[in-house]
């Protein structure tokens, strides 16, 4: 009975480390990605899209990732885009040539106030 139950503790020991390692690495590299939305100035000389994808490239390092992390390209009222960006990524970008401004996205869910005063009345 005491041969099963070292190999079982052995393995709790074990599988516990690796977690804590696991932890430990997520917490070291800072939280996860968030959307944000990038204000840019209007590209004179290029597409839009690829001003964009060439500025996130700049922080990302790497089109593929640019790629990956890029949600959205705004042409038309504003120029911008949308990303999952970390806070040292928002950082980073925010000091890039062009880049105007920075704004976490935000989604906010309507309701009514309840207690029969909204519109079910009319």
């Amino acid at each position: 009975m005491q041969r099963k139950f070292v190999p079982s503790l052995l393995s709790f020991l074990f599988l516990s480390l690796i977690l804590c390692s696991l932890v430990a690495t997520i917490m070291a590299t800072g939280e996860k990605p968030k959307v944000h939305i990038v204000y840019c100035e209007k590209p004179e000389e290029e597409e839009p899209e690829a001003y964009h994808l060439k500025t996130l490239t700049s922080v990302l390092g790497s089109e593929e990732a640019a790629k990956d992390a890029m949600l959205y390209s705004y042409k038309t009222a504003a120029s911008g885009f949308s990303a999952k960006l970390t806070p040292a990524q928002v950082t980073q970008i925010t000091d890039q040539p062009g880049v105007l401004q920075v704004v976490k996205s935000e989604t906010y869910q309507l309701h009514s106030g309840g207690g029969g005063a909204g519109l079910n009345r009319v």
